[in-house]
């Protein structure tokens, strides 16, 4: 079958240094969490934002630690328990990619939690400087699992398509880069015009509540070009949306808090 696109079989090591491979993987995650910091500091002066960009040089070891413990973990026990259980030392294996957006969420929401009880921060706060920020590292992530061949798209006969490695001779949807474009680029645009805009306070939690539906949405519509993992029996649905559903509901609430607290 004929394709346009072909796939560009990109080496996931980008360097080598003696024994040291330097991954694109793991780039990607720098670049995206280097960007986010630089975007914070300067909303916070912006928008004057009720924490010093000290404080938010402080979290960054925070952050990094609930991506990547979150991140993993979230992968290990939502998408591969079976294999991680009879093989644990791959967990540790975090270069050869399999991280979970939801489980990042989780890490990240943990530490951010244990970071503003022990600096006299209020979450919702941080939680609303970090909503707008947070596409970007998306995108990075996305971009990362292209390099990797990983989380490819269902089969396809468009000319979209591309062969990739590990997804056998048909071609499929490219779904990496349609979640980059839609939960990197879209909602970052969305999200940054909202935050430049909006009567709402940082720390109303407005920002994190439309975020985290913004998110919900923009995966779950670029989902349904991914090839939905089969373990879950919800075909055509992703595990992905799957997990995606609490956070509208969770971010129906912020909303909704948000709201009454402006009319009260």
């Amino acid at each position: 079958m004929q394709t346009f696109f072909t796939y560009p079989n990109i080496d996931p090591i980008a360097l080598s240094i003696g024994p040291l491979d330097i991954r694109w993987y793991g780039i990607s995650y720098v670049v995206g969490i280097v960007g986010g910091w630089l975007l914070a500091r300067l909303y916070i002066e912006k928008f004057s934002i009720p924490i010093t960009r000290k404080q938010f040089d402080d979290f960054i070891t925070y952050l990094v630690l609930g991506v990547v413990i979150g991140g993993r973990l979230g992968y290990v026990l939502f998408y591969d328990p079976t294999h991680h259980l009879s093989h644990p030392l791959d967990i540790f294996k975090t270069w050869q990619g399999g991280m979970a957006f939801h489980g990042g969420l989780i890490g990240v929401i943990i530490a951010v939690i244990i970071f503003c009880k022990r600096n006299n921060v209020k979450i919702l706060t941080l939680l609303d400087l970090l909503a707008p920020i947070a596409p970007l590292g998306l995108f990075f992530g996305r971009i990362a699992n292209f390099i990797n061949a990983e989380h490819f798209g269902r089969a396809t006969d468009s000319a979209l398509g591309m062969v990739f490695p590990n997804g056998g001779s048909i071609p499929r949807h490219p779904s990496q880069l349609y979640e980059a474009a839609l939960e990197g680029v879209f909602l970052l645009a969305f999200m940054t015009f909202v935050l430049h805009k909006t009567r709402k306070p940082i720390g109303s939690g407005f920002l994190c509540g439309l975020g985290l539906i913004g998110y919900a949405i923009a995966r779950s519509v670029s989902e349904f070009f991914r090839e939905p993992e089969v373990f879950i029996g919800l075909e055509p649905l992703t595990y992905g949306q799957l997990l995606s559903t609490p956070m509208v509901m969770a971010g129906m609430y912020l909303l909704y808090r948000a709201r009454a607290a402006k009319e009260s």
